[in-house]
């Protein structure tokens, strides 16, 4: 009797649908496979449709590219041929005009050479026409615009690093400007004595004017030779991080300079802001860098003292109130322009401590 109520139970099942749902009951880990298999078949079905889609738009942007390309050709076939035919006047009627790109950008053939050449890119490619070339030239500028635009958000020290990749292709441009300042007789050896020459601290009093170009030529001096000593390192660390950095650090600082150098051209700094400075590049000079450091600390945050409390209750002022004065303010806090060119002078003193160490250890700065 078993047997046969179990060869009857195998020939139902047999009978059955493959994955129907039993009449009776299921257990719930069938539940979950079969609901996990139709989820499963619904997000296939997505996907496919999803792919066909993306095939089918890139399918028809590849068409509509073509089309572009097919027009412009046989435009520029219609413009050649328009330009060779003996009668361009009948010929004309029967083609469209010219973009209005290209009459925009109407430039003469000696002009289109020279910014090409410029760009150094070919100045006539093979079967090209002057107005093939023009199109190629916008097309150009326009890119370099756009990159332009995409980059301008980029801080300084970004910009010194991209200048530093490109100081290689500079070395022979700086070469020649070298060779071409070595010429000067006269006004090179004015600017070497004044550089050269030991700042005074007395003229500080007795006589500023003559104070501006010392300094001026002095902070030039080292300058330059920050940037030799830059040039004169060996390639494998020039190509290190730690040495794009340090090269990117120097153009940065000859960057931030400009305005001290302009205000000094100019003889227009503040008389306590001038007398910083000079004892700055005086103790540099004689290789005090302490004293120089202490120099720039008063220049930068200043030695002040800070009132705290009541200042004036009366007609009184009260005990050290003149002391607060204005050559001891924190010229730092001054502006943004003023904060980067101090800066660059503390870079410029540990350059200097770096190439000419002072024969007393005391005078290194911390």
């Amino acid at each position: 009797m078993d047997a046969l109520k179990a060869e009857i139970a195998v020939k139902r099942k047999a009978l059955e649908p493959e994955g129907a749902r039993p009449t009776k009951y299921m257990r719930r880990g069938e539940l979950e496979r079969l609901r996990e298999e139709q989820e499963n078949k619904e997000k296939e079905e997505k996907e496919t449709k999803a792919r066909e889609e993306r095939e089918r738009e890139e399918r028809e942007r590849e068409e509509r590219r073509r089309q572009k390309v097919a027009a412009g050709v046989k435009q520029a076939n219609a413009a050649r041929t328009s330009t060779h035919s003996p009668h361009p006047e009948g010929s004309g009627a029967n083609h469209s005009p010219a973009p209005d790109s290209a009459l925009s950008f109407n430039i003469s053939n000696e002009e289109t050479v020279r910014r090409l050449r410029a760009k150094g890119q070919p100045i006539r490619l093979f079967g090209e026409s002057d107005k093939d070339r023009r199109l190629r030239l916008r097309a150009l500028e326009l890119i370099e615009e756009k990159d332009h635009e995409r980059h301008g958000g980029q801080n300084d020290f970004k910009k010194a690093l991209e200048d530093v990749e490109n100081v290689e292709r500079q070395m022979q441009d700086r070469q020649v400007q070298d060779d071409s300042t070595r010429d000067k007789g006269k006004r090179k050896d004015t600017e070497a004595s004044l550089a050269n020459e030991i700042l005074d601290l007395g003229l500080v009093k007795t006589d500023p004017d003559k104070l501006y170009p010392i300094i001026y030529y002095a902070m030039k001096r080292a300058l330059k030779e920050w940037e030799q000593w830059m040039d004169e390192r060996p390639e494998h660390v020039k190509r290190t991080t730690q040495g794009k950095l340090a090269a990117a650090t120097q153009r940065q600082s000859a960057e931030y300079l400009k305005p001290l150098f302009k205000l000094l051209r100019a003889r227009n700094l503040p008389p306590d802001m001038l007398a910083r400075i000079a004892e700055i590049v005086h103790h540099m000079q004689k290789r005090q860098y302490q004293k120089a450091n202490d120099s720039y600390l008063r220049l930068s945050i200043g030695n002040a003292p800070w009132p705290i409390g009541v200042t004036m209750v009366g007609i009184h002022e009260r005990s050290a109130r003149e002391k607060i004065s204005a050559d001891q303010v924190a010229h730092v806090l001054n502006d943004e322009v003023s904060r980067k060119y101090i800066q660059s002078l503390k870079r410029i003193l540990t350059f200097a401590q770096t190439k000419y160490p002072p024969e007393d250890v005391t005078q290194l700065m911390g």
